[in-house]
């Protein structure tokens, strides 16, 4: 699962006794050569399905941004201002030299607290793998703040698998990562949040309108289909409803 190049066990394990902020500025340096990046295959699916759907759009924000795996995305997708967000200092150090030159700019902060200088700015904003690290209580600051960082008529997109089904090894592996995660917490300080099982389908689409969005997803086909029929992967399109007015495209 890791390259050469790739945190060992010892550093892995220092950053899973930390705080997410302080691990994450740990691992920064190794990150993209670990399993936790996000694939191209999922970039590049998102991207065309956004393309496909909506065009282009104006000004870009990459919520939880990391590295910048999805800052090359959003360059190509938007026309004018791109930024990305992440409260690691490590991982924004990383991004902006994999990024130095190009028209990004990054904002240190916490996703649940967007600084008002970004409110009203953005007309698409996206996040990869970076839902695990908020706790069911904390979505509705989360996507509260997306919302207003949004202008009228803007899209919050994000991939979100199907539910495992309980009789996959895959749900029992996760459901034993989150149960050694709650022990962890519950005997070790500072918490370390970062569960797989904490972000339902229904209760997201839930917390998203109670934000002011309209909800509707599209299937992300490159990734294939159930026995069932449904999709495998999904992408949210949450709305804010309203038009962005005539000469405000956010081309700058």
């Amino acid at each position: 699962m890791f390259s050469s190049h790739g945190p060992s066990v010892r550093e892995l394990a220092a950053q899973a006794l930390t705080s997410v902020e302080r691990g994450y500025d740990l691992l920064a340096p190794k990150f993209d050569h670990t399993p936790f990046r996000t694939p191209d295959r999922m970039l590049d699916a998102v991207e065309e399905t956004l393309a496909q759907r909506e065009g282009s759009f104006g000004a870009g924000l990459d919520v939880c941004c990391g590295t910048g795996a999805a800052i090359g995305m959003l360059r190509r997708l938007c026309r004018g201002r791109v930024t990305g967000v992440d409260v690691s200092a490590g991982m924004l150090a990383e991004a902006s030299r994999a990024h130095a030159g190009e028209r990004v700019d990054f904002v240190r902060a916490d996703a649940r607290a967007l600084p008002p200088a970004l409110e009203d700015s953005y007309d698409l904003a996206v996040s990869f793998g970076a839902f695990g690290h908020f706790l069911p209580a904390e979505r509705p600051a989360l996507f509260s703040g997306v919302y207003r960082a949004l202008r009228p008529g803007g899209v919050f997109a994000f991939p979100i698998g199907a539910p495992i089904p309980p009789r996959s090894p895959l749900w029992w592996a996760v459901a034993g990562f989150d149960a050694a995660m709650r022990v962890r917490n519950a005997v070790w300080r500072p918490p370390f949040v970062m569960y797989y099982r904490t972000f339902p389908p229904s209760g997201v689409r839930e917390d998203l309108r109670a934000a002011g969005f309209t909800v509707e997803t599209a299937p992300l086909e490159h990734f294939g289909r159930q026995p069932d029929g449904a999709p495998h992967w999904r992408l949210v399109l949450a709305r804010k409803p309203g038009r962005a007015p005539v000469g405000e495209a956010s081309d700058e």
